[in-house]
């Protein structure tokens, strides 16, 4: 049975690809194909979908974070992967092959998984408010050696205002360490989110951020290429150009909806008391409605937000395999150049400390602007360096950079793509294996194929 390589290249799309020489030839000599993604277009739901095979409303990931109505909270980047309904590709293969092994370099949802080697980001939460980059691993061991051998994980460079290609190559670094020793390794490779995002999609910025990466990719295709390792390369989507901030907890909170307490001058959302809110997530948005005689109400003010495309109740859900319990009452899907802000203050003077900050577990929705340092801030990067100093010194710091206001966001994702050009895609090593194109669930069984138990196929027998 051959070693089987999976890389999410989150971002990937057949316009960077022209910009990406030795991946390029990877696709010439084998294959490649459009691929199309679930709805929301996001990493959790989509990864969730590419190793399971179902869609959002079956394997409950239903975007990178949710009203967990059981605790009253919102939750964004959870790691467990108990969260995941449904067997996993490797779990497939196992029962054909009980002794198969897995790498899992940082794809989501890798604490608790069935793998047999894990690397994902975990920092490390001192008890007096510290917090350094780290990550976690299974087996124990495997920390001392990754760091060993290439540094401390890079979690200031893999996500925030100084996120950089860094992340990326320590992530392929230790996937070059692992390839050897499993059956299947898969690789999260982060860089094109960055300046993607920052930029946008057309920006020269972009096309460096994509030679960037392949540069970075090569030597770990080299290394597969020596192992005769089979190699699959995709993305779970396409960033596209944004230009349009939309504010849906803010337009809750104005009809009296949506609720707040505040605590030493901070407002912070309520989401006991509210009788509607949005956890907003780039293109895509779940509110949660309490009370279902407010349910027209809010269907109302969300249609009428300029940049709203599309406002789906349960049955509408349904159509896109989206309909959980996880998901909101109702879900929102913006106009194509538009996004979902999380924001629910009303005056800036009254935001959360954790506004201003690299705060992915404390934000309740994803907050692309924590990719800048605040322009309108001329001593930020001055204040920035103070604080890293008074973390080297082992000291408590807050990293107060983070502008609130949107506007500088050139970039965004979780729509359905409107074209194959910027949407994600697939690339294989072997031709003629991909079709057309490749279905978002229907990678799973490729995957299947790839290691010969797909269907009808023997275990160890050769895919045409």
């Amino acid at each position: 049975m051959d070693q089987l390589l999976v890389v999410d290249l989150v971002g990937l799309t057949p316009d960077l690809l022209q910009h990406m020489p030795r991946l390029r030839r990877l696709a010439e000599r084998g294959s490649s194909a459009p691929l199309d993604p679930v709805l929301p277009a996001v990493t959790c739901s989509v990864q969730s979908t590419f190793l399971t095979g179902l869609p959002p409303s079956e394997h409950g990931i239903v975007g990178n974070g949710w009203y967990f109505r059981d605790l009253g909270e919102v939750y964004l980047w959870r790691q467990h992967n108990r969260l995941v309904a449904g067997e996993k590709v490797w779990e497939t293969v196992r029962r054909h092959v009980p002794d198969y092994t897995v790498a899992n370099v940082c794809w989501w949802y890798a604490m608790g998984a069935s793998t047999d080697w894990t690397v994902t980001p975990r920092p490390i939460y001192y008890a007096d408010g510290k917090k350094a980059p780290d990550c976690y691993t299974r087996p124990v061991g495997l920390h001392d050696e990754l760091v060993d051998e290439l540094g401390p994980f890079p979690l200031f460079q893999y996500w925030g205002p100084t996120a950089s290609i860094r992340s990326t190559e320590w992530i392929v670094g230790a996937t070059r360490r692992l390839l050897p020793r499993a059956d299947l390794t898969l690789a999260y490779l982060p860089h094109l989110d960055y300046d993607l995002q920052r930029y946008g999609p057309d920006s020269p910025q972009a096309r460096k951020a994509a030679r960037d990466v392949d540069t970075a990719l090569s030597p770990l295709l080299m290394d597969a290429e020596l192992l005769g390792a089979r190699v699959v390369v995709l993305s779970e989507y396409g960033i596209t150009r944004a230009d349009t901030p939309v504010d849906v907890n803010r337009a809750l909170r104005a009809a009296h909806l949506l609720e707040v307490y505040t605590q030493d001058g901070m407002e912070y959302l309520d989401p006991w008391a509210s009788r509607a809110f949005a956890v907003a997530d780039h293109q895509v948005a779940h509110v949660y409605v309490a009370d279902p005689a407010d349910l027209e109400r809010v269907r109302e003010i969300c249609t009428d937000l300029p940049g709203v495309a599309e406002v789906l109740d349960r049955s509408g859900q349904a159509a896109y395999g989206l309909d959980h319990e996880r998901a909101g009452e109702l879900v929102l899907v913006a106009e194509p150049t538009a996004w979902f802000t999380y924001y629910y203050w009303e005056d800036d003077a009254r935001a959360p400390d954790f506004a201003r900050g690299v705060e992915i577990h404390r934000k309740p929705g994803y907050d692309p602007a924590e990719l800048f340092f605040d322009p309108d801030d001329r001593l930020v990067k001055a204040r920035a360096a103070l604080t890293l100093a008074r973390k080297a010194a082992g000291l408590r710091y807050s990293m107060k950079v983070v502008p609130l206001d949107p506007a500088p966001v050139r970039g965004t994702h979780g729509r359905l793509p409107a074209r194959d050009e910027e949407g994600p895609m697939v690339i294989c090593d072997q031709p003629g294996v991909l079709g057309d194109r490749v279905a978002a669930q229907g990678v799973r069984d490729l995957l299947l194929d790839l290691v010969g138990v797909g269907a009808g196929r023997a275990v160890g027998s050769t895919v045409p």
